[in-house]
């Protein structure tokens, strides 16, 4: 991603067309997520972080759903992917008719395993997500312009168009050490 960012130089959508494309192959397997980032809560969704780049130019993260879970309406203020990698997620989009207005639903969707689906203010940025597989946790990866855990988003009611500012954090007990790279040297000496 770090590579796709600096060559793309801010062009959001080759960033989203590759990254599409990249986050589809990763979610395509499902053995290499450790269980410490998949484990739903039994009351609602968990959002841990993966990796930030230093310099905060997106995020990785895996969402995790127990069932019957839901996001609230929301936002991202930023560019976003979101790949299904165990289960099924149930998005419907809306769009936000202004303070005071009732938001119009939009376009609703099953993503399954291996699939991706794009955010982004430019090609809509407005959406609320849910498990949908009845019985069974789901988990999915995201990959987001900015640290999303810091960044300043919004809830809003369907039925009043009302906005309320947000901040989602992460649900992580630990951050993942970026710094360690020991796997990948131990790797290339045994090679």
């Amino acid at each position: 991603m770090t590579r796709l960012i600096e060559s793309a130089g801010g062009d959001e959508a080759r960033i989203l067309e590759e990254g599409q494309k990249r986050l589809s192959a990763l979610v395509c397997h499902d053995d290499w997520l450790p269980e410490e980032f998949a484990r739903p809560h039994p009351d609602h969704y968990q959002q841990y972080l993966l990796y930030c780049d230093p310099l905060e130019r997106f995020s990785v993260v895996s969402f995790v759903w127990g069932p019957g879970q839901t996001t609230p309406v929301h936002d991202h203020t930023v560019w976003g992917m979101v790949g299904v990698m165990r289960g099924a997620e149930l998005c419907t989009e809306y769009a936000w008719q202004g303070q005071g207005r009732p938001l119009m639903a939009g376009r609703q969707h099953v993503l399954k395993p291996g699939e991706v689906d794009l955010v982004s203010p430019r090609i809509g940025d407005v959406h609320q997500v849910s498990n949908a597989v009845p019985h069974l946790p789901s988990v999915s990866i995201h990959v987001y312009g900015a640290n999303i855990g810091a960044v300043a988003r919004h809830v809003y009611s369907p039925e009043t168009g009302e906005v309320k500012p947000f901040v989602s954090g992460y649900a992580n007990a630990a951050l993942p050490n970026i710094w360690d790279r020991s796997a990948e040297v131990r790797a290339s000496l045994a090679a």
